[in-house]
């Protein structure tokens, strides 16, 4: 079974990596961009078969390992969902 995590900066905290992206589509002239805010993507191939025990070791990843939850939030998807 495949998991998909997208991890994302809170809202209100800063992200100085967007901004640099931002700021560089700018300067190569893509000026109808708004702000930019940059994340992580991670693919996971679980051997787990049952989506809820797959979805809660997944979650128990994210929150110990894969995202700084006083600053990030994450999204967990699974196949088929």
């Amino acid at each position: 079974m495949k998991a998909r995590i997208k991890i994302t900066l809170k809202n209100g905290v800063l992200d100085p990596q967007g901004k640099a992206i931002g700021n560089a589509l700018h300067q190569l002239g893509f000026d109808s961009i708004g702000d930019v805010r940059q994340g992580k993507y991670i693919e996971i191939d679980m051997r787990e078969t049952d989506k809820a025990k797959a979805r809660a070791a997944l979650d128990d990843m994210c929150k110990r390992v894969l995202a700084n939850t006083v600053i990030e939030n994450y999204d967990i998807e699974l196949d088929g969902e």
